[in-house]
């Protein structure tokens, strides 16, 4: 049996194996649960016992987690999930292994199929490349769907809370009953939330699992629930403050539901258009060199060699593109110290601070200002020596890396000029195979005389044939020796020409200065993104201010704390203006206002500004509700011209793959040789 075919029994083994898997995933979650949920363990954890599949991919992960490498890899996709499964150790483990399982049986199929398509060391630069694609679009959509997922049942849960409020009257004991009577991840949600609400410290509970609510709607009803059992409910003339906060939680999901769907409508098959080319690049230079032998000296030179790292380069990065694209994390964003252990290491380098601070705006300066307010209102959570750092060594791997680059592409026109076989002037078919060796021959003699010359950038013609009449003895005709010294002269000539020119340290120096503002631009970036996710909580806010304003004897120091309560990203400011509150409230109030810029929540500190003592909390926000009916009719509009910007961008940026693989690898050096060799015939009909 042959390599191929032996391949091509692997894969199908491999894709067999695939679809079992996911048709009894797909048979354990048509019984009502999910299948990660309906799987079991053999040991008992937790007081169960569990069997079937959830036994085996228990097992798998405990002997996965002992193997190195591996082990890395579970723990990783185990920290993406794990803030959905907080408290439910082995169905954690089960969906982190469900999810290995996919992208290493994927993983695996599609690398033989590049093999086969592709051997060599494009097949080890595509591997890599469909390691990462596989890694991040598997992991995304598993979240996408647990989210979209959770979502629908919150609708249903909430609506069983509102009617069992009707009934009862008691928030406590119409959670308890939606929890008992639900099913599904938004139960256990609901049952955590009530866990807390009836511990003998409430606010301590709330605040850890605010550390773990999967979404922003799980908060806000989490503490609306608290605020009515804690100061009661009140009827006004649009009903109850609680039922009405639910309502706004109601809307909220629907809005956020339907955003999702017609994203995912718009967008859904770009990722597979922009990953196509990465099986096509193969093929395509295969049955060019085949039909058009002048192709060839494309391909093995030095451009082509560049053109096929741009083509992957395009298709990662309309791959990250999209991603980004298809992504809700408008919502997402979550506070908290990201420093790796390589930021610590750099950072305890004395040299490296010392250096590194040497280029950055020195404190004191407008440019130093600048910087540190930039990176609080990103959020990024860095120092700002590590920052310093973070973007000297991005300047220097990009500057070794550029250098690297370089050097590689004049060591691939070193190994074309050396090896590559001396091509004919036809334009169309393939070379037959004596003509092939003719070709080889005439290049190994002229490595031969490149070699006896010593390469050397002044060599006469006399040198080069003598160099010739000592390997090659046999006679030539004086036309056929010239053409062979001419193009050995051309050939030393370009070979020698392979070194870096001043141009190219340039263009090191100025990838290198990019690298070294990255940092930079991506907190620019984050800022702008950030405006969506202040926004919500901004609207969050008012939900909680309309229950509040109802209270009786309010303040408004108590208001900012339960705002505190509830923030993201305000919470290291509004904890500011805690701090201070006692030396001033309309001092702390002001400096509010100047550290956070957004327009909407400066309105919100000018109303706690009034309440302070001219007027009432209640009539400070009469308003509110106006307010919030405007706000969330604007930000529909923002979704819709948001989802009708990304639809555009998505299918410029899903084809720009296909594009460059057929006008840039394809057709722009077929035409690009065609005039070549309309040139070289023009000529050779001057000398007739």
């Amino acid at each position: 049996m042959s390599v191929k075919w032996l391949l091509l029994l692997v894969l199908g083994v491999c894709s067999v194996g695939l679809v079992i898997t996911q048709m009894i995933l797909y048979a354990l979650r048509r019984k009502g649960t999910p299948p990660i949920h309906a799987a079991a363990l053999v040991i008992p954890i937790r007081g169960k016992r569990y069997k079937g599949w959830g036994s085996l991919l228990l097992k798998a992960y405990q002997l996965g987690i002992k193997v190195p490498g591996i082990s890395t890899y579970i723990l990783q996709v185990r920290k993406r999930i794990s803030y959905r499964y907080a408290r439910d150790e082995p169905t954690l483990r089960r969906l982190t292994m469900s999810i290995v399982l996919i992208i290493l049986g994927g993983y695996g199929s599609v690398s033989i199929v590049l093999f086969w398509l592709q051997p060599g060391l494009a097949f080890v630069i595509l591997s890599i490349l469909c390691a990462v694609v596989l890694n991040s679009l598997v992991l995304d959509m598993c979240l996408s769907r647990m989210e979209k997922k959770l979502l629908v049942q919150m609708l249903d849960l909430f609506a069983d809370v509102r009617h069992r409020y009707h009934q009862h009257g008691m928030v406590e004991e119409a959670l308890y009953e939606a929890a008992e009577a639900g099913t599904g991840e938004a139960a256990e949600q609901v049952r955590l939330i009530y866990e807390a609400l009836t511990s003998p410290d409430p606010n301590e509970a709330l605040e850890r699992y605010y550390e773990i609510a999967p979404n922003r709607f799980l908060k806000g009803f989490a503490g609306i629930s608290y605020m009515v059992m804690e100061f009661g409910d009140k009827d006004k003339e649009q009903g109850s403050i609680y039922l009405q906060g639910l309502s706004h939680l109601t809307q909220e999901i629907h809005l956020e539901i339907l955003r999702r769907d017609r994203l995912d409508y718009m967008l859904q098959g770009l990722n597979v258009i922009a990953l196509a080319p990465v099986l096509f690049t193969g093929p395509i230079e295969r049955w060019a060199r085949l039909s058009f032998p002048t192709m060839d000296e494309f391909y093995r030179s030095k451009l082509g060699f560049i053109t096929k790292i741009s083509i992957y380069v395009i298709i990662i990065v309309a791959y990250l593109l999209l991603q980004r694209l298809q992504q809700y994390d408008e919502t997402r964003y979550r506070s908290g110290q990201k420093h790796s252990r390589l930021d610590r290491f750099l950072y305890k380098q004395l040299f490296l601070r010392r250096l590194a601070m040497l280029l950055t705006p020195k404190p004191g300066t407008a440019s130093y200002h600048q910087t540190i307010r930039l990176m609080r209102e990103s959020s990024t959570e860095l120092k700002y020596e590590w920052l310093a750092i973070r973007r000297l060594m991005l300047f220097v791997s990009c500057l070794v890396l550029t250098i690297g680059f370089i050097l590689l592409l004049h060591q691939v026109q070193r190994n074309h000029i050396l090896y590559d076989p001396i091509r004919d002037d036809r334009m169309f078919g393939a070379m037959s195979e004596a003509d092939r060796k003719v070709a080889e021959d005439k290049t190994q003699l002229d490595r031969s005389v490149m070699g006896y010359v010593g390469m050397q950038r002044r060599v006469s013609y006399e040198d080069i044939s003598e160099a010739m009449q000592q390997l090659a003895p046999l006679a030539k005709n004086h036309d056929a020796q010239t053409e062979a010294v001419t193009r050995i002269m051309e050939k030393i000539e370009s070979y020698n020409k392979q070194y870096m020119r001043w141009w190219e340290v340039v263009l090191a120096i100025c990838i290198a200065l990019c690298g070294y503002h990255l940092p930079i631009w991506l907190m620019l970036f984050q800022r702008k993104m950030r405006s969506m996710d202040m926004r919500h909580e901004i609207y969050q806010f008012q939900t909680v201010i309309s229950i509040l304003r109802e209270m009786d004897r309010m303040s408004v120091e108590e208001m900012v704390e339960w705002l505190n309560r509830f923030a993201v990203i305000f919470k290291r400011p509004l904890q500011k203006c805690l701090l201070h509150f006692e030396h001033g409230p309309e001092d702390a109030l002001e400096q509010l206002k100047e550290e956070v810029g957004l327009p909407e929540f400066q309105r919100l500190i000018d109303k706690l500004q009034l309440a302070l003592g001219k007027i009432s909390i209640r009539e400070a926000f009469d308003d509110l509700e106006s307010m919030m009916s405007f706000y969330f009719e604007q930000r529909k509009q923002e979704y819709s011209k948001m989802i009708d910007i990304k639809a555009g961008w998505g299918r410029t940026i899903g084809f720009a793959p296909m594009y460059a693989l057929i006008f840039l690898y394809l057709v722009i050096p077929l035409v690009g040789m065609s005039f070549v060799q309309m040139n070289m015939y023009y000529e050779q009909i001057q000398k007739l």
